[in-house]
């Protein structure tokens, strides 16, 4: 739906229709970079509602699960096609209700037709194996089935992109889904989920319903009727979706912080480091899980870097990211500025030196959003919580090194693991790094963030439980494997007991 000039009421999208809570509650959806600009009311549900849309998934999948995968698979090709054709508003509504510029939210919908049309594949790639048998005249093989409701739980910061890494492959293995949005983005969830619509997928096989975590989040995580529980978010929400999940022995995946590393040696190019560290530490004004927050500086290079990247950092454009001249939008709330602050404080205590920003910007044009400076510390010890702890915001940390080993110790000295990268001309350092950063992302020559659809994404440690986003692996967790053996000899065979002996 494209933004309009009135305020609309949206519904939550249960059995196909699009209906009020039963709640009867609602709340507003304003935009961080003016806060005077009401983009529309969404549903405040509540349980009754997530039951309702459970019992709708639950009938759904009874005939979606039989619907052959290649037809699936061609449904979903014609909502990537939709979500193309309607990429540039969809763009300008994200960036309206989520703050990032608006080059990258046409990236968060470009990366949701992407994977769409990735996932559309698999409907005729979804492989199991045909292998030999240990016994004469039978025929063995294994097959994807799928496992029924999944409950899609996913962040604000990428709006389209995270439901998709989600939504689609849950469908296309023949799942049928009951999806939760942030409560700061649903026009971009609900412009997802209208095109699934429109690109004929059956009622009740995706359900949407908006609200809180107590309301909609714990019954999605709790209740028996789902098998599959996919959420994207804070590690500490993550354990409490884990724990809610457990009792039922549901599968769950979880993908949660990070605390990023770039690590910069001796010989790296360092104007490529200073525009990869920019772009890592300040993209997305932050607010990515893949956010590039720690800089490791070899000490031969640390001043030259530091004064680079602080000037540069120094130069960003702070504003509202539909402005063409914007390079930084606001936080997404006053309570994630309220944490920037926070730690921009906690820096100071614990001995950081603020090289550049440290301020919330609210004067002139940032009057009415939830604006803070790029901010660099410098004099960051690696204890420190500002370079241990996920602060979600315009905030790097750098620190010294005396040698690659140092760095690498750093690098992995948090208790997440999601992403690191390093800058280097020397082929060796960059194997070595590769091998022993544990993470589940690296790159060379590049920064933190990058992911592309059709490799795996997720982390090690408390960034995750294991599972994976994205590429072939996506499918595993929306699916589970049956082994099938097909006897034609026409007499008993008892398996290792009677394997020949030649």
């Amino acid at each position: 739906m494209a933004t309009s000039t009135s305020v609309t009421t949206y519904g939550n999208y249960v059995d196909g229709q699009w209906k009020p809570s039963a709640s009867g509650k609602t709340f507003e959806n304003r935009n961080p970079a003016n806060t005077d600009d009401l983009i529309g009311i969404f549903q405040s549900s509540n349980r009754k509602d997530v039951e309702e849309a459970l019992d709708a998934a639950k009938r759904a999948y009874e005939t979606w699960r039989l619907v052959p995968a290649p037809i699936r698979a061609e449904m979903l090709y014609r909502v990537a096609q939709m979500i193309a054709e309607r990429k540039e508003p969809f763009s300008r509504d994200m960036t309206r209700e989520m703050g990032k510029v608006l080059n990258e939210t046409r990236g968060d919908v470009q990366e949701a037709i992407d994977m769409t049309f990735y996932m559309a594949g698999e409907g005729r790639r979804m492989f199991g194996q045909t292998v030999p048998s240990e016994l004469r005249n039978k025929f063995a093989m294994s097959v994807r089935q799928p496992l029924g409701v999944c409950s899609i739980i996913t962040p604000w910061n990428f709006p389209m992109a995270i439901p998709s890494w989600k939504i689609i492959p849950a469908l296309v293995c023949g799942n049928t889904v009951v999806f939760k949005p942030a409560s700061q983005t649903p026009l971009s969830a609900l412009n997802f989920v209208k095109v699934l619509e429109e690109a004929g997928i059956p009622k009740g096989v995706v359900n949407m319903v908006t609200g809180d975590g107590d309301e909609v989040g714990t019954p999605l995580s709790s209740s028996e009727t789902v098998r599959v529980v996919s959420f994207t978010g804070s590690t500490k929400v993550g354990r409490i979706v884990n724990q809610a999940a457990a009792p039922t022995f549901k599968k769950v995946h979880l993908e949660m912080g990070g605390k990023n590393v770039i690590m910069i040696m001796d010989d790296a190019d360092l104007e490529l480091a200073v525009d990869g560290c920019l772009w890592g530490g300040f993209g997305t004004t932050g607010q990515r899980c893949t956010a590039a927050s720690r800089v490791v500086v070899h000490e031969k290079v640390h001043d030259k870097f530091v004064e680079a990247f602080v000037a540069r950092a120094k130069t960003l454009v702070v504003g509202d990211g539909l402005d063409d001249n914007s390079q930084v939008g606001p936080s997404i709330s006053q309570a994630q500025l309220d944490t920037v602050l926070k730690y921009v404080e906690i820096g100071k205590k614990e001995g950081a030196t603020v090289a550049c920003g440290g301020n919330r910007l609210n004067d002139g044009p940032h009057a009415t959003g939830f604006f803070h400076e790029p901010t660099v510390f410098t004099n960051v010890d690696p204890t420190m919580r500002i370079a241990q702890e996920e602060i979600f915001g315009p905030v790097v940390s750098v620190m010294k090194c005396r040698s690659l080993e140092e760095a690498i110790a750093i690098g992995n000295g948090v208790e997440y693991g999601l992403s690191a990268a390093i800058y280097t001309q020397d082929i060796n350092r960059a194997f070595v790094a590769m091998r022993d950063l544990y993470t589940g992302i690296f790159y060379i020559n590049a920064p933190t963030i990058g992911a592309e659809v059709h490799l795996p994404f997720g982390g090690t440690k408390n960034t995750g439980n294991g599972h994976r986003e994205a590429g072939v692996a996506a499918l595993e967790v929306f699916s589970e494997w049956k082994s099938c053996y097909i006897d034609f000899s026409g007499k008993l065979q008892r398996a290792q007991i009677d394997v020949e002996q030649i």
